[in-house]
């Protein structure tokens, strides 16, 4: 796996490789990565190679592996889930006289590719010359249909930039399966996929004209894909035809004569879909159907239908930064990645790294609720309803899982594809729990920004009343310290199976209490699911008595009990090469120290800010702020929040960049493996909720906008219950203003106000005076490659 940092032009509305790189081509794989929620197509050659990973991968396809232990124990998941690499349509091979385009081989005169985020496709465009002689350039346009789900698309087209006289080329359009050409990962590395050779198993084989298809099943999850492609061309002159299919591979091959001035234009339509119930013939004909109506529409079509799409989301999302061009790119690269990764996702989950790559091996995390549907929440609300009907889809599952941890309730996974907990480390994966109050919390943001009634009758409701039984059975009342959780692990992986983990405990209570309210809104849902006046009266008499720990001496809240008294970590004795610690030091060790791998009581400060005051969470700050490693890239998104809210608005600039470039700085040194998705989502979220303040406790929507002083000005939009609410942010005020929709009230820095279609400007007032605070050495926000403007 290549894996160096990729280098790219600074432009407001695209992402542009010039050259090619070689010591970056898994990263640039990842970036130009194109997916719409179903499909995904890393942003491999359509040449088939140079390559690091090829993939191609369909959301909640996946086959299942056993999971080996050296000691069993008892609840101990059996199989593990892991995404395949299913058919890859890309393919399209050309033959410039007996010599494949290769870009290792022969000339590179020129080359570049484009991501355009406004248009949402992938362009390239390289002029190259054969180890023949003969020059030409390559150009293609691929699509990946945000409007249509099963649907993708490349325009390749071949011209002739010599002299030299009539060339002869061929082009080979493949679907290929089980392309076992993928680069190893790190094996010392968890984070990389698990490899599985040869998934994909031929069930039919299909082709005519210039159309083919090929249906394939996995063998253990016995998952049905089929692949379809048809052809459009434009020649200058005459060609030969030809078209096959069987086993693993399905070739359209045209050869053709281009004169000296001349191109040939190939566009190929793909289609995908998958079943875990329906049959071969039935899958072969959905694709096929859904060709015949995308080559109907034409090449054109899907492209303006694209860009429309886009230009509504952009008009309602968009994000615009003034002082830091960098970082104004890298939050729109990162925006329109979360788009891709949930748009048409359609009750399937969104993963850890969307469709862009193998990494965890494609599973879904707490990391979707909690920083990806937030993001969509407040500006493409469909697809939060979807991921959420997706959860409530596992709920069985999530049933059958408490039942056997001996707990009431829903216990969701940590760590799944398709709802199964599939993590073999129990003290991350079944310990954390604080997945199910995550779900709640994503429940609870979605109906108070929608007020979708019919969500929270049929499904919201439901899912909160399951998670505050969880929490019922899950902790006890205490005579001393009120109702405690013991025995959790919270978001920090470097301090596992805690008593009273303070974000757990604070985002518990707001389930319980919510899941009261909803009680109250459904009755119905609560008499179906058998809900006793008594067992609401405990979910609310619990709420009252959380626990939550607190250093007196020190004046700080503890992550989980006995945190702050602790050994401290070493870490002026911690080499930079060390870092991260997973991967260096026994667990043993980092689980009995003060150390922290990410934002954990930190991110409550955020999530649950209405549960501390200005002056607590100024002194938690300062005090976890120099024990926080950030060896998850989860970790800078919060902490920017935090830092903005507490007045350290540069350093919260630094993160923002830290968080936004995660990806396109390559900082974690895994991005080939896939998107940081939960990352990318940062790069909005710093903006919305640490600069501009967006807090929505209790369903009440407040501002409390600050910028740093390295900006001149800031504005966003936000979709909220119907209406398009743009806020502006410099340096001294806010103004606030409704596109469309009724009046909206909120508040701004505590001040509740009313806006509507007129401008609305307010003082911002100066930020907190506080004192500078520290990071372990060597782990301060990472330094960019360029300054700011």
């Amino acid at each position: 796996m290549t894996e160096g940092r990729a280098v790219f032009p600074v432009e407001p509305w695209a992402l542009t490789e010039v050259g090619l790189d070689h010591n970056s081509l898994g990263v640039h794989e990842s970036v130009f990565a194109l997916a719409n929620g179903h499909i995904g197509m890393r942003g491999s050659f359509e040449e088939g190679e140079p390559v690091a990973v090829p993939g191609t991968y369909l959301n909640g396809f996946f086959e299942e592996r056993p999971l080996p232990y050296a000691e069993a124990g008892y609840g101990f998941p059996e199989m593990g889930q892991t995404v395949v690499n299913v058919t890859d349509g890309k393919l399209i091979r050309l033959l410039v006289n007996d010599s494949p385009l290769d870009l290792t081989y022969g000339e590179i005169i020129d080359h570049q590719r484009t991501l355009d985020l406004k248009a949402g496709v992938l362009r390239r465009a390289t002029e190259w010359r054969s180890p023949g002689g003969r020059t030409v350039r390559v150009t293609s346009t691929r699509l990946v249909s945000l409007v249509r789900r099963s649907i993708a698309a490349v325009e390749y087209k071949v011209e002739v930039v010599d002299d030299l006289g009539d060339l002869y080329v061929a082009l080979q359009s493949d679907l290929l399966a089980n392309d076992d050409g993928v680069a190893a990962g790190e094996e010392d590395d968890p984070r990389a996929a698990a490899a599985l050779a040869h998934p994909l198993q031929c069930e039919l084989a299909a082709a005519r004209g210039r159309k083919a298809v090929l249906v394939h099943h996995t063998k253990r999850s016995k998952l049905r894909v089929a692949a379809g492609m048809d052809h459009v061309i434009e020649i200058p002159d005459s060609c030969t035809e030809d078209v096959e299919a069987a086993g693993d591979l399905a070739r359209y091959t045209l050869a053709a004569r281009i004169p000296p001035g001349g191109s040939l234009t190939l566009v190929k339509f793909l289609a995908y879909g998958w079943s875990s119930r329906r049959s071969a013939p039935a899958l072969r004909d959905q694709v096929e159907a859904a060709l015949s109506t995308a080559k109907l529409a034409g090449f054109d079509r899907l492209l303006r239908e694209q860009r429309e799409l886009l230009a509504q989301h952009w008009d309602e999302a968009d994000v615009e930064i003034e002082g830091d061009d960098e970082l104004q790119q890298a939050v729109r690269v990162g925006m329109f990645h979360v788009l891709q990764a949930g748009l048409r996702a359609e009750r399937q989950a969104i993963p850890a790294k969307g469709l862009t790559g193998p990494g965890y091996d494609g599973h879904t995390f707490w990391d979707t609720e909690t920083y990806v549907l937030p993001v969509l929440t407040y500006t493409a609300p469909q697809a939060v309803r979807d991921a959420l009907l997706w959860r409530h889809s596992t709920l069985g599952l999530a049933r059958d899982r408490a039942k056997v941890l001996g707990l009431r309730g829903a216990a969701f996974p940590w760590r799944t594809i398709r709802g199964e907990e599939t993590s073999g480390y129990w003290p991350a994966g079944t310990a954390a729990f604080h997945i199910n109050a995550d779900i709640a919390d994503a429940v609870i943001r979605y109906h108070h920004a929608t007020q979708d009634e019919s969500f929270d009758r049929d499904y919201g409701a439901e899912l909160l009343l399951e998670t505050a039984r969880l929490w019922a059975s899950l902790g006890h009342f205490d005579a001393e310290h009120g109702f405690r959780i013991d025995g959790v692990t919270g978001p920090d992986e470097y301090t596992a199976v805690v008593d009273n983990n303070v974000y757990t405990n604070l985002m518990a209570q707001r389930n319980l209490r919510e899941a009261a309210a909803a009680v109250g809104r459904q009755p119905e849902v609560a008499t179906r699911l058998g809900i006793t006046d008594d067992e609401v009266e405990e979910w609310l008499r619990a709420a009252s008595l959380m626990a939550v720990p607190y250093d007196t001496q020190r004046g700080v809240h503890m992550q989980s009990d006995g945190f702050t008294h602790h050994e401290e970590w070493d870490f002026a004795g911690t080499p930079r090469e060390k870092y991260p610690l997973l991967l260096h030091y026994p667990y043993f060790e980092i689980y009995r120290k003060q150390v922290v791998k990410q934002a954990d009581l930190v991110m409550a400060l955020h999530l649950r800010g209405d549960a501390f005051t200005l002056e607590e969470k100024i002194a938690d700050f300062a005090y976890y702020e120099p024990r926080t490693t950030r060896d998850s890239s989860l970790s800078a998104t919060q902490q920017a929040v935090v830092a903005a809210e507490t007045g350290h608005l540069e350093l919260a600039h630094q993160y923002w960049a830290e968080a936004a470039l995660t990806d396109l700085q390559n900082l974690h040194h895994n991005s080939g493996h896939g998107l940081h998705i939960a990352s990318l989502a940062g790069g909005w979220t710093v903006a919305v909720a640490g600069f501009g303040g967006l807090r929505d406790h209790a369903g009440e929507l407040t501002f409390a906008p600050r910028l740093p002083k390295s900006l001149t000005r800031l504005r966003f939009r936000v979709v909220y219950r119907g209406r398009k609410l743009t806020v502006t942010v410099e340096q001294d005020r806010a103004t606030y203003r409704l596109v469309d929709g009724d009046a909206l009230t909120i508040r701004h820095h505590g001040r509740q106000v009313t806006i509507d279609h007129a401008d609305l400007v307010l003082e911002v007032p100066p930020p907190p005076a506080v004192e500078p605070v520290s990071q372990p050495p060597g782990r301060e926000p990472r330094r960019r490659s360029r300054p700011t403007r």
